[in-house]
Order: C-alpha cells, then sequence, then structure tokens
C-alpha cells in the first residue's frame, strides 16, 4: 500500500499541579485558543477544547506519526510556557487520562467538553476523572489516580 491512512481520536483528560485553580476564567479562551495551535503545529486538530480553573479536556485527532503520549508531552510543556507568563505558580499535573473516540461519537464527546462548567455543578474533577476511568473500564489504584 503506498499511502498510510490514519483516523484516530482520543479525549484527553489532565489538571493542574495539585489540582489547584490555577487556570482563570479570564485566560480560559486564550489557553484553549493557544492548546488548538500547539496541535495545529503537530499536524493535529483539536475538535474541542474545555474545562475548569483545574483541569482541561481536549479531543484531537492525532497525526499519523504522533503518539498519545507525544501529544500531551507537547501539549503540556506548550501551554504551560504561556501560562508560567501569566502566573509563576502555574504547572501541569504530571500524567494524564485518554480515552478512544469512535467517529460516531464525536459529537456526544464534543458536547460533554463543551458543558463543562454545567457538569461541574454536580460533580468535582475527582468524581469526573473517576467516572471516566470506570466508564472506559480502567484499572487504577485508588491511592495513586489522583497524584
Amino acid at each position: 500500500m503506498a499511502h498510510s491512512y490514519v483516523c484516530v481520536y482520543v479525549h484527553i483528560v489532565f489538571s493542574t499541579k495539585d489540582r489547584r485553580p490555577l487556570i482563570p476564567d479570564d485566560k480560559h479562551r486564550l489557553l484553549c485558543k493557544y492548546l488548538a495551535g500547539i496541535a495545529k503545529n503537530y499536524g493535529m486538530k483539536a475538535l474541542a477544547t474545555g474545562g475548569m480553573p483545574d483541569h482541561l479536556h481536549i479531543l484531537l485527532s492525532l497525526a499519523p506519526e504522533i503518539s498519545v503520549s507525544k501529544a500531551v508531552n507537547v501539549l503540556k510543556s506548550n501551554s504551560s510556557k504561556l501560562m508560567k507568563g501569566e502566573s509563576r505558580q502555574f504547572a501541569w499535573q504530571e500524567g494524564y487520562a485518554a480515552f478512544s473516540v469512535s467517529t460516531s461519537a464525536l459529537n456526544e464527546v464534543i458536547d460533554y467538553i463543551n458543558r463543562q462548567e454545567e457538569h461541574h455543578k454536580r460533580r468535582d474533577f475527582a468524581q469526573e476523572y473517576l467516572a471516566l476511568l470506570k466508564k472506559h473500564g480502567m484499572q487504577y489504584d485508588p491511592a495513586w489516580v489522583l497524584g
């Protein structure tokens, strides 16, 4: 086969260090646009980006040559530089969660990411994160999962 065709969508979730509210409301939109720009520069596409002051969700279409861990690394490291310009205290927590998304579920995940404020009126980040891990059948150690 002369050509390679790749269609991989991933819902990625990561939090700020110690899940502190380090993403101010007035910088949230800028951060989301910046993350989309980083993705584009690496041949990926951010279909949705959103979150709360203590964490972010991003739905990515991966580039063929970039692994999930590499995608997360470039997103976190580059966006960290932007946010440190706003606050020297800013840092992302180590680790992340990544969930595969089928084409048929894209709109559902986009809606979920875009409605983060509404979701977090009912549950905090820890509850949301654990629910996502359980929904996707991921095994984890409760003592370590939230760092």
